[in-house]
């Protein structure tokens, strides 16, 4: 089996070249990476994106810095070029793995290069000062001039008047250290006021990042989906896997251990089994990892471009990556739909 099918067409609507594929792997040993021609916009930010973000909130967590490197150079050999993190993700740790990676392999200019802001133990919040802060403190353990998209964190911090922080925001894209502008846990009312601001020449935002996958339903179907529609905002899902549950990797609690058996608590009963039995027949049905279906049904929503997904190895990245190549019947989704309601 091949990791994508052959002739996908880009987001120009070119069809990519067939690429004949190693008789052990569904990986080309030579040549472009198969998914070098499946890009998608990313919104209206003029940058163009693999339909799957590497997230990198593993890194300097449960994943060294050799482990990552192999992780994100698998990534880039497939033909990912998107690449996620936060200045809160092991406390900057994820950030130096990132940045010792990017000039290693002088991969700059190919990447695009996200990262959120907001949660930060030593600038935390969106105040006009620490976001000043905790953006150069991200681009110096980045070790990069600017960013591609800064994600703003509210999760931590709704007291913050928006208007304050875009006219810092402004000022951060006329310096050159960001190019567009994300927002990450915003509810729709504070997206409509961020649209409204943007009128009278604040910087608009452009992207989002609202959890969501087939059990974590709630946040963005419903008013908050309305507006991104309506405003024609990228939706970029973390926890597009759910902590791996949705990976069909976890599926007994005595699996698990520590911080992971913490996360998968909520998720083994009733539901998360449905879900993970509907996930296992379309795969088998279609011969891809379950992981893979996950993706597909995610990139299947309306307003979705470019789900964030966490590896913990570079075999990962391969199930990960097929979900841009799975196309799913409409009767597929709709099955995986009703399991996880």
């Amino acid at each position: 089996m091949k990791l994508f099918g052959t002739g996908t067409a880009d987001a120009q609507g070119s069809a990519a070249p067939a690429l004949d594929a190693h008789p052990s792997a569904p990986i080309p040993v030579v040549g472009p990476g198969v998914g070098e021609g499946i890009r998608v916009p990313l919104g209206e930010t003029g940058i163009s994106v693999f339909p799957l973000m590497l997230g990198a909130a593993e890194f300097g967590w449960s994943v060294d810095q050799r482990t990552s490197d192999e992780i994100l150079d698998r990534y880039v050999e497939i033909g990912g070029n998107a690449v996620h993190t936060a200045d809160g993700f092991s406390g900057g740790r994820s950030e130096h793995i990132i940045g010792r990676w990017l000039r290693a392999r002088g991969l700059r200019e190919h990447i695009a290069l996200s990262v959120r802001i907001g949660a930060h133990a030593d600038n935390p919040g969106l105040g006009s000062v620490n976001l000043v802060r905790a953006v150069e403190g991200s681009l110096t353990r980045l070790g990069v001039d600017s960013l591609d998209v800064l994600y703003l964190d509210a999760s931590l911090d709704a007291s913050t008047v928006l208007e304050d922080t875009l006219a810092t925001v402004e000022w951060l894209r006329d310096a050159g250290k960001i190019r567009a502008v994300g927002a990450f846990r915003f509810t729709p009312e504070r997206l409509v006021e961020a649209r409204i601001l943007a009128s009278a020449g604040y910087p608009r935002i452009e992207v989002v990042d609202e959890p969501y996958n087939l059990l974590r339903r709630r946040g963005l179907e419903g008013d908050l989906r309305l507006v991104a529609a309506a405003q024609n905002l990228a939706v970029t899902p973390s926890h597009a896997l759910e902590h791996g549950f949705l990976s069909g990797t976890h599926r007994r609690r005595s699996s698990t251990g520590g911080v992971r058996a913490e996360q998968m608590k909520g998720n083994l009963n009733r539901r998360g089994i449905r879900v993970l039995r509907a996930l296992d027949r379309i795969a088998a049905e279609l011969s891809v990892p379950v992981a893979a279906v996950s993706i597909a049904w995610l990139l299947a929503q309306r307003t979705v471009v470019a789900p964030i997904v966490n590896a913990f190895a570079p075999h990962h990245v391969e199930e990960l990556m097929q979900g841009a190549g799975v196309s799913l019947l409409r009767s597929q989704i709709a099955d995986l739909t009703r399991a996880g309601e």
